[in-house]
């Protein structure tokens, strides 16, 4: 089958940043898929892989990397009872294993969804991620529930992303609450405002700008952008026993002495833990994408899907890659391949 990957870390500009190459379909076994790839979008975590993994040294054998997918199920272990050969599915895979930017992939079926029936594979791909993602960070990680958080003010640092787009209309859909979502940009502040947010304002002077929109403090945060950048911003306007969750992660330790005297709750979310770990409740991801397929195809929440590039190839991967450095990306960039 064909493959895209790279042997070494290399800037994006460079010619050898991502290679094609020929490499062996593999076989499934146990609960594995064998999906044939459809279309494949593209996330910050991609570029973050791409950047770092094999930094200073030349791999044997070329990475294959790439974290959401759609696709047909074209072969089933021994153990899986979920799918059959011929379903329509859609994943943001396992960063333990080899990635989605290929012909076909191995895939546990506990974190794969039915593909939404309403939408193309081209827009089904560029949901799994950031639906889990957030999905996760609203309801396993801060435990939010419509009943009992209803109305309260959530702010969303980098409303326009990929994350930010879904997570602004699960806390207007789903849990009621007001969002005040991060912009800077005339097109990213429409972006967010389409999604449903009731307010935007600059990422800039995050404190002023939230406090003049009318809000001393606020019940909630998310940090999709740089944790580090904004946490003095967050820990200033998080609302005394508040919650703040991020998933952007530190390379130094987070400051949690200042959320102190507010006894202020803090959470990470990393979407691959469930996988990683083969954690007992790894099954709830099949559950989510099916609930949020669902929910796509009633039209409660609607897909997130921006730009179209076409064709599985080192030039392709690049282009997307690039775009999603430049840190200007709205919504969802994706490769159709065929």
């Amino acid at each position: 089958m064909k493959a895209v990957g790279f042997k070494t870390s290399l800037p994006i500009s460079e010619e050898e940043s991502f290679i094609e190459f020929e490499t062996a379909k593999p076989q499934p076994s146990s609960h594995e898929l064998l999906v044939k790839i459809s279309a494949v979008s593209v996330n910050p975590v991609d570029f973050k892989i791409r950047q770092n993994s094999a930094k200073g040294t030349v791999l044997d054998t070329p990475k294959i990397i790439g974290w959401d997918a759609a696709g047909v199920v074209e072969a089933v272990g021994e153990n899986v009872s979920l799918f059959n050969v011929g379903d329509k599915v859609y994943y943001a895979g396992d960063i333990t294993k080899p990635g989605s930017n290929s012909e076909y992939q191995l895939i546990d079926e506990r974190i794969v969804g039915k593909q939404p029936s309403t939408l193309s594979d081209e827009a089904a791909a560029a949901m799994p991620l950031t639906v889990l993602t957030a999905w996760e960070i609203f309801f396993d990680r801060m435990r939010l529930s419509v009943e009992r958080d209803q109305n309260k003010t959530l702010l969303i640092i980098g409303g326009a992303g990929g994350v930010g787009s879904i997570a602004i209309q699960i806390a207007k859909k789903l849990l009621g609450l007001k969002v005040i979502a991060t912009a800077s940009r005339p097109e990213t502040i429409e972006w967010c405002q389409k999604m449903g947010a009731d307010v935007v304002v600059n990422h800039r002077n995050l404190v002023e700008e939230v406090r003049g929109a009318g809000f001393q403090f606020v019940d909630f945060i998310v940090d999709f952008v740089d944790n580090n950048g904004y946490w003095d911003a967050m820990a200033e306007l998080i609302k005394p026993q508040g919650h703040i969750a991020s998933i952007t992660g530190s390379a130094v330790p987070v400051a949690l002495n200042k959320l102190k005297s507010k006894s202020v709750s803090f959470s990470w979310e990393f979407m691959y833990t469930r996988s990683t770990y083969q954690t007992d409740d790894m099954i709830e991801q099949h559950h989510i994408l099916n609930r949020v397929a669902q929910l796509l195809d009633e039209g409660v929440l609607f897909h997130t899907h921006t730009h179209t590039l076409h064709g599985l190839s080192a030039e392709t991967l690049k282009q997307a890659h690039a775009q999603l450095e430049s840190g200007t990306t709205i919504g969802k960039w994706v490769i159709k391949y065929a």
